[in-house]
């Protein structure tokens, strides 16, 4: 019986080495292929951020080209508009001087109301053989408030137009 229970508890023990064996080269084989899928899910995971990363930073390239190209349009229309500016300041100028130095005088058409049926005017100046309408010049100050008036009008247009193209354009690049 000793024999036989040793003979037992020898092939229980080998049995059981076995076993273990087993069980270590299956939990061996098993964390391999796990350890392989986890390594191709986070490569196909990382090229898909990557990719993701790309695709974002070619969008805001684009993003920020399209922002410089307005910004360079814009600095140009600003200058134009400038330019328009104060060419228009300058034309405006040269006719105010000239009436403050007196050498321009701003003067109306009077209405003047027709004797006969010819449309001659009622009276006419001794000194002239000029049968043109009555004129009357104007102050200097008021003309130069009538300029004052017709600058900023100028300016007002000058601006619009400016506000037209700009409406233009951002409408146009959207």
């Amino acid at each position: 019986m000793k024999f036989d229970a040793v003979k037992w508890g020898g092939m229980l023990l080998i049995i059981l080495a076995l076993m273990t064996g087993s069980a270590w080269a299956a939990w061996e084989w098993q964390a391999n292929t796990y350890g392989q899928q986890l390594t191709a899910k986070e490569t196909a995971h990382q090229t898909e951020r990557t990719n993701q990363a790309n695709a974002n930073a070619a969008q805001i390239l684009a993003e920020q080209g399209k922002r410089l190209a307005l910004e360079q349009w814009l600095a140009a229309s600003d200058q134009s508009h400038y330019r328009a500016l104060s060419d228009e300041k300058t034309k405006q100028t040269r006719p105010r001087d000239r009436l403050a130095t007196a050498d321009l005088r701003l003067s109306v058409q009077l209405y003047a109301a027709a004797t006969g049926c010819d449309g001659m005017q009622a009276t006419t100046s001794s000194g002239g053989v000029v049968h043109g309408a009555v004129r009357a010049q104007l102050e200097p100050a008021h003309a130069q408030r009538i300029f004052g008036i017709t600058s900023h009008g100028d300016q007002g247009l000058i601006a619009l137009r400016a506000c037209q193209e700009y409406a233009g354009q951002v409408s146009a690049t959207k």
